[in-house]
């Protein structure tokens, strides 16, 4: 054959059949042309439940593996396109074979060849293409080649078959490599089989394959997302017992999964490691700590990461500035959350309507109103988008400031500007027509909803249901009941929970007190419910009538419900109720976080006791379990706020003496 360039028609032999059928089909792998050949060789193994293809080499027609003397391929005289096209046209694998024979003789070089598998996207040819390689042309098998077909079978989500080839590899004596195994694991993990995933860097490891970064940040991720955050940190563990350095995106992702965990000491040491390895946390690193605390309503240990990120001058981001304006807002320092908003643009940022509608609920819990009302007008004079969370939190505004009309009309506005109200929408209303003693409004509108078949939530219920027991109309709210279709299941216990995590404040504590009276109340988590939902709400009076039952019934409260306590004191100037709180559960045994002995150490100082800051100070400061950085910032700034700036300029040294700040 010559070597000079190939003809179209050398490419195209003459002898391949036509056939009508579209495409190379593999529905039974019995019948399969395709597959006729490797059926010969492929079995299933009767020992295990899975399917394992394994390639037995035939002994009557196996060749062993032709070394060649030093050739000429013909690489650059071969058109690869025109030979891809030519192989996009065979329909079965006699075809296929058919084609390649003239370079049977390994014209070719393996390369070559590896490259022409991995332009092939058709995972069946490409199998094909593979066979013959090694069985017919008897090139010395190559990883390469493997790799690419692998790839393809995986990209097809066959399995099992990808299982065959890599034991074909090990028949074959080829080492999987890095690549290999890198493939596996992410086609694997991303299908969710996670213990597949697992299983393949287990094989891994036990071939001293090095894993890379890339493998490893792939695999936390993928953990992370499936909510498994125990195999996330083991795979961390895993990569730093393997010399390898996380990077950025590693920690960030790692601090997101030790929070979801309520690891919240792990994920805040992340921080002084990453300082330590030299890897410089960013925007995201912070605010994901942000985050996770106000998920879990920690917001003092959420103001000290904020503080922290301004000490290291971490630029801001839309994310941060809207979780602080709400964390602001729990602190009862609608001051600063104002502040902020307003300085957003300056410091290039553009708010969203998250921004607004959250600012927009800092000003009604600290009954701006005047502020919410000319917020929510600029946002329309600025063309701002406005969404039902809006008009949800200004509807709720009107309602506390005792406006109801106003409120009411926010309905057809809205509907109006093509803004549907929901549920939410409708239950404030009723609330509010409740608490203006304008029960037949509610009811009217209630009544309207079910005719109209807007869909009426639990909560909606009820709304309407408390509306009418408050009444006295006792028959009414028994037939609502009876429509929820479960009029002998739903305990008060469960409408006291629903309507708590619906915001039903003045719902909610009707029902608990009922409930209570009557001694129906006994999941202490009840309690936990209404004692967050008066916190949230600034019923600091609530706050401590709860407890004080909860504690009469014999129930011990978690950390989570002290800090909420210990707080309510602290607004009601109930200074030594807290501190009676403080030092009797650590007598009864309780194990603290460090948010406890922090909020006391604010409490102290907004009763001007510093003596007793100072001793607290130094017993915490002494204690190796307590996050010293975030101790000697809460007490600097304690000093600070008291206008003893000597104190505090003595604590923000002895960070700098003892290298906390650097930590």
């Amino acid at each position: 054959m010559s070597t000079s360039s190939l003809s179209t028609s050398s490419i195209y032999p003459h002898s391949i059949p036509s056939t009508s059928t579209p495409h190379i089909t593999t529905t039974n792998p019995h019948k399969s042309t395709l597959f006729a050949k490797r059926k010969q060789f492929f079995k299933i193994s009767a020992s295990s439940a899975k399917y394992i293809w394994q390639n037995q080499p035939k002994a009557s027609s196996h060749q062993p593996y032709r070394r060649r003397p030093q050739v000429t391929y013909l690489d650059h005289s071969v058109n690869m396109d025109e030979l891809l096209y030519a192989i996009s046209q065979t329909e079965n694998e006699q075809e296929l074979y058919c084609l390649m024979s003239q370079y049977k003789g390994r014209q070719l070089s393996i390369r070559f060849m590896v490259t022409l598998l991995s332009k092939e996207p058709e995972w069946k040819r490409s199998l094909a293409l593979l066979d013959w390689i090694n069985e017919e042309a008897l090139y010395t098998p190559s990883v390469f080649a493997y790799n690419v077909v692998l790839r393809n079978v995986l990209r097809a989500k066959q399995w099992d078959l990808a299982r065959g080839l890599f034991d074909e590899m090990r028949q074959r004596a080829i080492s999987p490599d890095r690549y290999t195994y890198s493939t596996l694991i992410t086609s694997f993990g991303k299908e969710g089989m996670f213990d597949d995933a697992l299983s393949w860097l287990q094989k891994m490891e036990q071939d001293r394959v090095p894993g890379d970064l890339v493998l490893y940040s792939n695999l936390i991720e993928l953990s992370r997302k499936l909510c498994d955050y125990s195999k996330a940190i083991s795979i961390f563990s895993r990569l730093k017992q393997s010399g390898i350095s996380p990077d950025l995106v590693v920690y960030n992702s790692m601090i997101s999964v030790f929070g979801k965990a309520n690891l919240f000491r792990e994920a805040r040491l992340l921080l002084q490691e990453m300082i330590s390895a030299g890897v410089k946390p960013d925007t995201v690193s912070y605010s994901t700590l942000l985050s996770m605390y106000v998920e879990n309503q920690k917001f003092v240990e959420a103001l000290s990461v904020f503080y922290e990120m301004n000490e290291v001058n971490c630029p801001l981001n839309l994310t941060t500035c809207n979780v602080m304006i709400d964390v602001y807002g729990q602190l009862d320092m609608a001051q600063q959350a104002d502040r902020l908003f307003w300085s957003m643009t300056e410091m290039g940022i553009k708010p969203n309507v998250v921004s607004y509608n959250t600012l927009l609920r800092v000003y009604g819990e600290a009954e701006l109103f005047g502020e919410a009302i000319h917020l929510f007008r600029l946002m329309q004079r600025k063309d701002i988008e406005q969404n039902v969370v809006t008009y949800n939190t200004m509807i709720s505004i009107y309602g506390k400031s005792l406006e109801h009309e106003k409120a009411n009309n926010l309905i057809k506005e809205m509907q109006t500007r093509g803004i549907e109200p929901n549920a939410i929408t409708y239950s404030t209303i009723i609330s509010i027509w409740d608490k203006a003693g304008k029960l037949d409004r509610a009811a009217m509108l209630f009544e309207k909803l079910r005719n109209s078949g807007v869909e009426i939530d639990q909560v909606l219920y009820q709304t309407m249901i408390v509306a009418y027991e408050r009444a006295g109309l006792v028959a009414q709210a028994k037939r609502l009941l009876h429509e929820l279709k479960r009029p002998d299941n739903i305990s008060r216990e469960t409408a006291i929970t629903i309507l708590a995590r619906a915001g039903k404040v003045e719902e909610a504590t009707w029902v608990f007190r009922q409930a209570f009276d009557a001694g129906e109340v006994k999941d202490i988590s009840v309690f936990g419910c209404l004692i967050d939902l008066y916190s949230r709400n600034k019923k600091h009076t609530n706050v401590i009538e709860v407890f004080d039952k909860m504690r009469g019934s014999g129930y011990f409260p978690n950390s989570h419900v002290i800090a909420l306590v210990l707080n309510a004191y602290g607004k009601l100037r109930e200074f030594e109720k807290a501190d009676d709180l403080y030092r009797e559960m650590q007598d009864e045994g309780c194990v603290f976080p460090d948010e406890i002995h922090f909020q006391m150490l604010s409490l102290y100082g907004a009763r001007g006791d510093f003596e007793i800051v100072e001793s607290l100070f130094e017993r915490l400061d002494s204690d190796p379990n307590i996050n010293k950085k975030e101790l000697h910032l809460v007490v600097a700034s304690i000093y600070e706020r008291a206008n003893r700036l000597n104190d505090a300029s003595r604590i923000v040294n002895l960070m700098t003496d003892r290298g906390i700040l650097k930590s």
